[in-house]
């Protein structure tokens, strides 16, 4: 028969992954703005990420040099759209699924920021109190 875990450590490796449960405490808010760091720490590396993939495409494919690539990737990454004309089909086609990969990541990022507060938000209202 397989062996448990004990309860103290299940609860300890799943609060690694997920948030707290409703029926237990609410976060200190140091513990809470740890989360917050985190999560604003996971959107800047997800951005970063795909800003460097941005760049590494618009220099690959349309030979430009690597500040003008920053200049392209990181307007499109704001919404802004491309600054310069394309030349190349393959600098085209990687453009507009750059841009369509970039309007994703723009709402996957504004989800992992806003969660923690979502979370918080919702476990005051269902927190249980001392009367309870």
């Amino acid at each position: 028969m397989p062996s448990r875990a004990p309860a103290g450590s299940r609860r300890r490796s799943r609060s690694l992954l997920l948030f707290e449960h409703h029926s237990e405490p609410l976060l200190s808010t140091g513990a809470f703005l740890v989360r917050l760091a985190k999560s604003a720490g996971a959107g800047a590396v997800l951005m970063l990420l795909s800003l460097g993939v941005g760049m590494l495409g618009y220099h690959a494919l349309e030979g430009e040099d690597w500040v003008d690539a920053f200049l392209e990737a990181s307007m499109l990454m704001g919404g802004m759209g491309p600054v310069s004309t394309l030349h190349t089909t393959a600098g085209k086609l990687f453009a507009g699924s750059y841009a369509l990969y970039c309007g994703l990541v723009l709402i996957l990022v504004a989800g992992i920021l806003l969660a923690p507060l979502a979370h918080r938000l919702l476990h005051k209202f269902h927190a249980k109190t001392p009367a309870d």
